[in-house]
């Protein structure tokens, strides 16, 4: 897409230049910045694309173009789980804007993400690394440290690193107060199994949320009523099914993630419960199919959240990145068909 500057002038990008010449865009990002590797026929395609374009690199992108790689390093746990997905698409867009590439490392074990750290810390291998939901610990963090890489975190902390998280207490809170306004008292939560060693904790935080409105309003939430599983949608039905088979089942149930609350939903109609009749179900994090099922959640940033981070990186590897380390993103509520009053027969 061609751009109009402030003064209504067009304006081509990088990716207008790359749609010209039939390349990608790292190639014009090598050309623009002469490196090798790109053949003498494509580079007078690139050259010719961007006279033809009058392209003009932004500041941005001119200012990192005395990088070594022109690439970013993205590592996360669970890459096939649609929040993370959803943060990558933010990342990927802010990062092919600027002109650069991207690699994804997963880092499902502490084993993997040790070995994904060592791996990025070398010299030369990347710019700067994204971790989404798992942090650089022990030799690790030192490795990075001694290396000088920037980095930023996403949904993780570690003291002195920049990061972007979202309020997950307070998106638990509303949750809850949505509700205990709807009239629910007897709440449950379905959530993911505590990761400590790999740092995961927003599940966790999510049900301190909830647990601290409740306590508002003088309750509390049923130890029986609490169950972790693995995150997955039948993760979600296994823990729901055994919540609501005890002999005073809540309610309504919290779920961690949209994923899990896909699967608390096919549980109460396994159970032949009528969804928010007898069940009320909210989730969390408003991924596309949330809104397709109808799904009340809670919305956070996703994709935003990949954009702040490569804006926070880009500041980093430059020099200027001189604000908070912490920034936080806001949750809002989103209701839609899974919530209502519950049945006073219950």
């Amino acid at each position: 897409m061609i751009m109009r500057g402030t003064r209504g002038k067009v304006s081509a990008t990088i990716a207008d230049v790359a749609r010209r010449a039939g390349v990608g865009v790292g190639t014009v990002s090598r050309v623009l910045n002469d490196r090798p590797k790109v053949g003498a026929q494509t580079r007078a395609r690139v050259l010719a694309a961007i006279e033809e374009l009058k392209y003009v690199p932004s500041e941005t992108a001119r200012r990192l173009s005395l990088r070594r790689t022109q690439t970013i390093a993205v590592v996360s746990v669970h890459l096939v789980i649609p929040s993370v997905i959803e943060r990558i698409h933010g990342i990927e867009r802010s990062l092919t804007a600027a002109g650069l590439d991207m690699i994804i490392r997963n880092a499902e074990t502490v084993e993997r993400r040790d070995e994904v750290v060592r791996e990025i810390a070398r010299a030369g291998r990347v710019d700067g690394a994204i971790f989404i939901s798992v942090a650089p610990q022990g030799e690790g963090q030192e490795e990075i440290s001694a290396s000088g890489l920037p980095v930023v975190l996403i949904d993780a902390r570690r003291p002195g690193v920049p990061h972007i998280v979202c309020d997950d207490v307070e998106g638990g809170r509303i949750a809850g107060r949505h509700l205990l306004e709807l009239g629910h008292t007897r709440i449950g939560f379905v959530g993911d199994p505590p990761s400590p060693r790999l740092g995961v904790r927003s599940s966790r935080t999510r049900l301190r949320g909830v647990t601290e409105a409740l306590q508002e309003c003088a309750l509390r939430i049923d130890p029986s009523h609490i169950a972790e599983g693995e995150h997955s949608r039948l993760g979600g039905q296994q823990s729901a099914r055994k919540i609501l088979s005890g002999a005073n089942p809540p309610t309504a149930i919290v779920a961690a993630n949209d994923t899990l609350a896909f699967g608390v939903l096919q549980a109460a109609r396994d159970l032949g419960l009528e969804v928010p009749g007898d069940l009320s179900v909210l989730g969390y994090d408003d991924i596309d199919a949330a809104d397709l099922v109808q799904l009340t959640t809670i919305h956070q940033p996703l994709r935003e959240s990949g954009t702040e981070a490569v804006r926070r990186l880009l500041a980093a590897i430059d020099g200027t990145g001189k604000g908070p380390l912490r920034t936080v993103l806001p949750v809002h509520l989103i209701v839609r068909g899974t919530t209502g009053p519950p049945r006073t027969s219950l």
